[in-house]
């Protein structure tokens, strides 16, 4: 029991050492902010803006944050909420998420790409033209609408289906903000990409501005539609007040990564067989168990393909195999295979971002099979090999006698180097070699060797 205790308190303190080092990395000040942020306060006299910054792709937790921002901003009674974006895309799903909130916003929405070198690309196109102002810094870029996939392979009839949706959806957007509704399709059903110079010209944005500072000054006395009403935005002397995602929403947007999520799996797999191998050691257990679940929320928030899942767990089975059976590395090798193929094919999406690097899947199968074939092979050898030590050594060991020894007669026999008390069901003679085949507390059981 104490045992048990010691392992759950450093278990506990490992989790809250590394929950409490992760905090403080995360609250940190961003290096990126080049003035200071002022603190949202409930009650402000003076006009002010509420910033966001996307990073990321498009998935239920950014989904999340950003519905929560456009809350934040209506009940601050902002001016308007600007979502400064880089993003490569992401999910449909999510993207419909963001899109119906901002539709129905009482804020005015800013969607503003940046900063240089940024894109909106895939759900970021969506999001851009649903905004009530739609800006982007210099030498960003926007389109590439294609539609994301979700679940297994699509059909061409399947995908004609997905892809008029998504046009029908992305035309009905530009149209009710003014936008360039024929080149919107044309991002979805040709993917199309504009630069920002490109973007303003055709009227998928309205401006271009090098920094929030000019954002602000050029929106100034726009007036946008909401489902309030029509409201004239004052910019121009506005404080900018940055509402950072929560340390939950950072968190969960790690473990969101694919590749994050695809190491959580696998170590969680490590530590599960590692406790089931070796019965009361614990922590592997609870720490397996605990990756396990981070990781399976984080593909439940992505668009996984099960016999992906599938191919990774045979892998690892083969792997395990290999340790107990003589396949001449034939098991080996398939669980190499059957696991990169399912890490392949884990993430079912066409989004690079949304998809495992090879620079992780790799390394992770390499270790594997040497994890599971080297050390468990070594290991289960000398599980099996002849115990050379002690009492249990002498078994089998080849000795002289010293005496005559018979099952009533019993004499002494000279091995590795000791005398010993011996007795046998059959007669021996002094001189004649014997084999040792049992031990009983001091005294060995012998028979004439063969040998």
């Amino acid at each position: 029991m104490r045992t048990f205790g010691r392992w759950i308190a450093l278990s506990l303190f490992l989790l809250l050492a590394l929950t409490g080092t992760a905090g403080m990395l995360l609250s940190a000040p961003e290096q990126e902010d080049s003035k200071p942020t002022t603190t949202v306060q409930s009650e402000t006299p003076k006009p002010f803006v509420l910033l966001i910054r996307i990073d990321d792709p498009i998935t239920p937790v950014i989904a999340e944050y950003i519905i929560k921002s456009i809350d934040r901003a209506t009940e601050m009674k902002a001016e308007a909420l600007i979502i400064q974006m880089d993003t490569p895309g992401g999910l449909v799903e999510s993207t419909r998420e963001i899109v119906k909130k901002m539709l129905a916003a009482e804020v005015p929405t800013v969607v503003y790409v940046a900063p240089d070198g940024s894109r909106a690309a895939s759900a970021g196109v969506f999001i851009t033209l649903t905004a009530n102002i739609a800006a982007m810094a210099p030498n960003t870029r926007i389109g590439s609408a294609s539609p994301v996939q979700m679940e297994g392979k699509m059909d061409e009839t399947m995908a004609k289906k997905i892809t008029n949706d998504l046009a029908a959806m992305v035309r009905g957007i530009a149209e009710k903000r003014h936008r360039n509704a024929a080149w919107a399709e044309e991002a979805v059903r040709k993917a199309v990409s504009a630069t920002e110079t490109e973007a303003l010209k055709l009227k998928v944005v309205d401006l271009i501005a090098p920094d929030i500072q000019t954002l602000l000054a050029k929106i100034d006395g726009k007036t946008v539609d909401t489902v309030m009403g029509k409201k004239t935005l004052h910019t121009s002397s506005a404080t900018v007040k940055t509402y950072d995602m929560s340390f939950r929403h950072r968190i969960l947007g790690i473990i969101s990564n694919p590749n994050i999520a695809y190491i959580l799996m696998i170590l969680g797999f490590y530590g599960l067989y590692f406790e089931l191998s070796n019965p009361g050691a614990i922590f592997p257990g609870v720490v397996g168990a605990i990756l396990l679940i981070l990781a399976f929320y984080a593909l439940q928030t992505l668009p996984i393909n099960y016999a992906g899942l599938m191919l990774i767990i045979l892998g690892i089975v083969l792997f395990i195999a290999e340790a107990f059976i003589t396949s001449h590395g034939v098991l080996g090798v398939g669980g190499a295979i059957a696991m990169a193929f399912g890490s392949m094919m884990l993430i079912d999406s066409p989004e690079p971002a949304l998809q495992i690097s090879w620079t992780v899947i790799a390394p992770v199968v390499a270790a594997s099979a040497l994890l599971f074939i080297v050390t468990l092979t070594v290991a289960i050898r000398a599980q099996r090999s002849k115990v050379d030590t002690g009492k249990e050594g002498l078994v089998g060991l080849i000795g002289e006698a010293r005496t005559n020894i018979s099952e009533n007669d019993r004499g002494q026999i000279f091995v590795r180097g000791e005398y010993w008390n011996a007795w046998s069901d059959e007669s021996i003679m002094k001189g004649e070699k014997v084999s040792v085949v049992a031990v009983d507390g001091l005294r060995l059981k012998v028979t004439r060797s063969q040998k």
